[in-house]
Parts: C-alpha cells; sequence; structure tokens
C-alpha cells in the first residue's frame, strides 16, 4: 500500500456534486481530488441520465413535429426513423460534455483519482483501482457525493435485456411494439413519452392514484390529461406482483391496490422507474462512526455529518435529488469548508419535467399551503391567450402564481406548457428576494414572449391580468 498522499479536501463521486465541488475547491486554492470509478467524470446525470435523455426528448420531438407540425406550418416532409444515429448523436453530446469536465480539473488543478473510494478512517480515504491496486489518500475532509441508483422492485428484476432501468430505457436497440413503464414519476414518464413519440404504445403502471406525486395537484392532472392525449396509458392505483422474461417480452402480472382481481400485461420492454435510492453501501462509513437511516440517506446538519470532517451532498443526502441541487450543496459545502459563509434553501430549487408540455414548478404547491394552514392568493394565465404562443401553435398549459395573501410575497410558481424549464428561473430568482406577486407583474416583459403569461400570471394574483 502506497504512503499516504494529503490533501485539503477528497470529494467521493464525479457526478454534479462531486464535479463542482472539486471545482470549486482548486477555484479557492484547495488542494482536491475527486475519486471516480467510472471511466468519464458526471456521473449518473452526464452519463446516463439527465443528458442523454434530454438529446433523446430533443431528437424524438423534432421526429414527431416532422410527422404532424411540420405539415400545419407548411413544410412537407416524409420522416424516417434512423435510430442508430440518434444513439450516435446522444454519445456524441455526452462525451462533449464529460471531455468537458475532465477540461475543468486540469484548469483548476483538480486531481482525479480513477477507482472506488472507501472511507478508512478519520482523514483516510482507501482507492481501490480497476486492477485491485489500492491507494491511500489523506486529507482533512472528506465530501461523500457518490448520489443514488434507480430502486428495485420484488418480482420484477432488472436485466437490461427486457426490464431494464432508466439506463437501459436509453438504449433500447429498437422501437418497443409496446413498453410499460413501472411508476408514474419524472423519469419513467420523461423516456416513455421518448419512446412513445418514435411509435411505441406506452403504458404506465403507478401504484398510487395520481401521477407525479409531489407536483402541484391542478398542474398533475393537467399534465396526465395531455399524456393521454398523446396517446399513453396509464393504470393507477395498480401494482405490478410479478414479471414473466422470455426471449421476445416480458409478461407483467398486476392488480389493484385497494384489492381485486389480478391482471396481466404483455409488453416487448419493460422500464421499472419507481424512484432513486442513495448509493452509500461499502463506503467505509462505520469507520467514522456514520451510520445512514433505513432509507440509506445520510443525515447532516449544515451538510456536516456526525464525523468531523466528513461532510455528505447531493443525493446521498435530504432534499430533492436532483442534479442541480447536488451542485447548490457542492458549492455550499466546499466554502464551508474555505471558512466563507454558505446558504441553501431547498424550496428555491426548481423541479421539471422535460416532456411536451414541459412542468415546472419551485416552491410550495396549493396542497402544502393548504395543509400548512396558510391564506393565500392564486394567479392563473394560460398559454391559449398568449401571442407568441398562439403563433407557435402551442397553447397547451398555463402560468399559476401562489401568493402570501396578507403580504403578497410569492410563495410558489407552477407552470405547464412549451419550454417552461426556461422561465421558472424568473421565479425562483425572485422568491429569492422576497418579491411580491406585484413585482413581477410590474416588470416589463418583451412582447411577443411566451414568458409575458409568467407576468400576467403574477397580474392575475390581484385580478388585474391585461390580456384575454
Amino acid at each position: 500500500m502506497a504512503d499516504p498522499t494529503p490533501y485539503d479536501v477528497i470529494i467521493i463521486g464525479g457526478g454534479p456534486g462531486g464535479y463542482n465541488a472539486a471545482i470549486r475547491a482548486g477555484q479557492l486554492g484547495l488542494k482536491a481530488a475527486c475519486i471516480e470509478d467510472r471511466a468519464t467524470l458526471g456521473g449518473t446525470c452526464l452519463n446516463v441520465g439527465c443528458m442523454p435523455s434530454k438529446a433523446l426528448l430533443h431528437a424524438s420531438e423534432l421526429f414527431a413535429a416532422a410527422n404532424g407540425e411540420f405539415a400545419t406550418l407548411g413544410i412537407e416532409v416524409t420522416p424516417k426513423l434512423n435510430l442508430p444515429q440518434m444513439m450516435k448523436q446522444k454519445a456524441e453530446s455526452v462525451t462533449a460534455l464529460t471531455k468537458g469536465i475532465e477540461f475543468l480539473f486540469k484548469k483548476n488543478k483538480v486531481d482525479w483519482v480513477k477507482g472506488r473510494g472507501r472511507i478508512a478512517g478519520p482523514g483516510k480515504v482507501e482507492v481501490t483501482a480497476a486492477d485491485g491496486a489500492v491507494t491511500t489518500l489523506q486529507a482533512k475532509d472528506i465530501v461523500i457525493a457518490t448520489g443514488s441508483q434507480p430502486s428495485g422492485l420484488p418480482g420484477v428484476e432488472v436485466d437490461q435485456q427486457r426490464i431494464v432501468d432508466s439506463t437501459g430505457a436509453l438504449e433500447l436497440p429498437e422501437v418497443p411494439g409496446h413498453l410499460v413503464v413501472i411508476g408514474a414519476g419524472i423519469i419513467g414518464l420523461e423516456l416513455g413519452s421518448v419512446w412513445r413519440r418514435l411509435g411505441a404504445k406506452v403504458t404506465v403502471i403507478e401504484f398510487l392514484d395520481r401521477i407525479t406525486p409531489g407536483m402541484d395537484a391542478e398542474m398533475a392532472k393537467t399534465f396526465q390529461r395531455s399524456l393521454t392525449k398523446q396517446g399513453m396509458e396509464f393504470k393507477l392505483g395498480s401494482k405490478v406482483t410479478g414479471a414473466k422474461t422470455s426471449k421476445t417480452g416480458v409478461t407483467l402480472t398486476y392488480e389493484p391496490v385497494a384489492g381485486g382481481a389480478a391482471e396481466t400485461l404483455a409488453a416487448d420492454y419493460v422500464l421499472l422507474a419507481i424512484g432513486r435510492r442513495p448509493y452509500t453501501e461499502g463506503l467505509g462509513l462505520e469507520t467514522v462512526g456514520v451510520t445512514p437511516d433505513k432509507r440509506g440517506f445520510i443525515e447532516t446538519d449544515h451538510l456536516r455529518t456526525s464525523a468531523a470532517g466528513v461532510w455528505a451532498i447531493g443525493d446521498v443526502t435530504y432534499g430533492p435529488m436532483l442534479a442541480h441541487k447536488a451542485e447548490e450543496d457542492a458549492v455550499a459545502c466546499i466554502e464551508m469548508i474555505a471558512g466563507k459563509y454558505a446558504h441553501i434553501d431547498y424550496n428555491l430549487v426548481p423541479s421539471v419535467v422535460y416532456t411536451t408540455p414541459e412542468v415546472a414548478w419551485v416552491g410550495k404547491t396549493e396542497e402544502q399551503l393548504k395543509a400548512e394552514g396558510r391564506a393565500y392568493k392564486a394567479g392563473k394565465f394560460p398559454f391559449t391567450a398568449n401571442s407568441r404562443a398562439k403563433i407557435n401553435h402551442e397553447t397547451e398549459g398555463f402560468v399559476k402564481v401562489l401568493a402570501d395573501a396578507a403580504t403578497d410575497e410569492i410563495l410558489g410558481a407552477h407552470l405547464i406548457g412549451p419550454q417552461v424549464s426556461e422561465m421558472v428561473g424568473e421565479f425562483a430568482v425572485a422568491m429569492a428576494f422576497r418579491a411580491a406577486s406585484e413585482d413581477v407583474a410590474r416588470t416589463c416583459h418583451p412582447h411577443p414572449t411566451r414568458s409575458e403569461a409568467l407576468r400576467q400570471a403574477a397580474m392575475g394574483v390581484e385580478g388585474w391580468t391585461m390580456q384575454a
């Protein structure tokens, strides 16, 4: 075993939390090492998550538009799907992004230590390389940023052949005749929508009696209606009890959660997407006295674990399991290690579903405000009344703003419609400065743009919307 190599900070994991922590450490003059056992940096998000899924979402949206919307616009084409090329351009985009992180590591003098990291005691991390060689690194602070992995379901074994998780769903060799998605959360609906647009029949089985838990209920109902109109089928309040695979497909057994007769469903492929769980096994946490909870999450106090000098960020600790939340954790964690002030407000972390239409939100839902007993006012504005949306034939959806009934402070914003992922950040900034809905309502927005719907919804809180 080699002699310990000293660092100011060691980060275990090279995903959005890990690589942002490493880069920020380098920017602040800390000697940093990032341990990652993948062949490329970027973690799940860049390699087999956020980025490749967005590449397929974009490509499938263009394919669907060429099959329908183009003709409305006076563009007559007959598109032909080239799935290998679609997969190739996805892979090329991912490679460019991961190479970019490598460049930033070099620029900020961050060491990428390839292998699997394990805490070996206070201030020590063992790294096992692919060839089995073990190196010990030493640092004053250790940051756990190992992310998460897909959750399993008893009776449904993922083989990445016929039953796939989110990783396998990005690499299907053909458009399924019938794809069954288990789980009506964000990941399942995004990937299901990709294959639906490319021609698959898609059926979604969900344990709950609604889709997208955590989303504002009004938005979820509108969203489900839209997906149903696009051809996706939903079996809500149902639980899958078993799966039998063959060379050509899968037979699923499911039954009503409330009780009733079991049914079977035949599919070419099954996507298991019932959520994710923190990746905290085998990290040597016991060597520093850190014990994850029963779900695998590491409890922290301002990102500090119960062990001195050991921090946890991103999906391994509490808060939204989102890449941009991990990035916020990363910067705050490193700045605290460097002796600076840092602050994170998870209420201001936006969530997005990158389907068509997109759904985006930040802050409280109406259900949360009602449960808290907080008086609020709501302003709504539909894209059917927005000039740019009308001209672009993208009028589906609306914007809803929730504000405190007494102070008018914006408490939440919920958007469903075209490219709302690019607009929700305006409300995040407004809420960070504790703006009132009137502040947004009295801020000039360019015309004609879809962003005017944000202003009009804010106007609606006090009932002075100016567009019909």
